[in-house]
């Protein structure tokens, strides 16, 4: 197994709200564990909203007594959602704040993801395959044909999501399971990068970089050339190669 992370303020941006966690060694009962973030609301309360989501999932999933991997994810989710929005309602500060959440973890050849908002997870092999669906307004104008799948990538309201983790006491919790190839590359971004690079150029990039930390680094130097209007994170994750590197 071999992973590499990163994460980048981007050209425009001068705080990083942008927050994620990678560990190819156990969580609790979980063999491994990936998370990206993307926080949103004022500065400080974006960059917190995202960092302490991302801690409080961690600290939740080695405490689980659970071994399915969606009841431990769920009640980590959770968790870190009933805190942000305490928070949010006794500090002035940090109303409004929410973050993103892509969190993984692979068992076996099986790849199991929650998320919640519009970071993503992709399955890179011959072809690039977006697992996540984006909880997002565009996303939703797409579903009902408002809008051409191609257009959404540069629509005026792309950044306005539909779910987040601290925006409601009720939060809805997407999960997917993936049976993975052993030539399979997984890659979890936020729309730093995404809405920056178009996934055929991301696909070139993770197929053309054997290291994961040149692809890693390369797609960040992609985004920005772009105009690195947000912050970059991405996490790539070959899941049947020996060795890890994680920063």
């Amino acid at each position: 197994m071999k992973t590499f992370s990163i994460t980048d303020t981007g050209v425009l941006r001068t705080i990083n709200q942008d927050y994620c966690f990678s560990s190819d060694t156990a969580v609790g009962k979980l063999p491994n564990l990936y998370i990206v973030c993307d926080g949103m609301g004022g500065h400080k309360a974006g960059e917190y909203a995202s960092r302490y989501t991302v801690e409080r999932i961690v600290a939740s999933v080695a405490r689980s007594r659970w071994n399915d991997p969606v009841r431990v994810l769920r009640e980590a989710i959770q968790k870190a959602n009933e805190i942000l929005v305490i928070e949010a309602s006794e500090n002035q500060e940090k109303q409004g704040m929410g973050t993103t959440v892509v969190v993984a973890t692979i068992i076996d050849h099986k790849l199991h993801v929650a998320n919640v908002g519009d970071s993503r997870l992709y399955v890179v092999n011959e072809q690039i395959e977006q697992i996540t669906r984006d909880h997002s307004y565009v996303q939703e104008m797409v579903l009902r044909g408002e809008v051409a799948p191609e257009d959404a990538r540069t629509h005026e309201k792309k950044n306005v999501i539909t779910r987040a983790v601290g925006a409601d006491k009720k939060i809805e919790i997407d999960f997917f399971e993936v049976e993975l190839d052993d030539k399979d590359t997984v890659l979890i971004c936020t729309d730093g990068l995404t809405n920056m690079v178009t996934d055929d150029k991301i696909h070139q990039v993770i197929m053309t970089h054997v290291s994961v930390e040149s692809a890693c680094k390369a797609l960040v130097e992609e985004a920005n050339h772009n105009g690195g209007a947000d912050n970059i994170t991405a996490v790539v994750i070959k899941p049947f190669h020996e060795e890890v590197k994680v920063c």
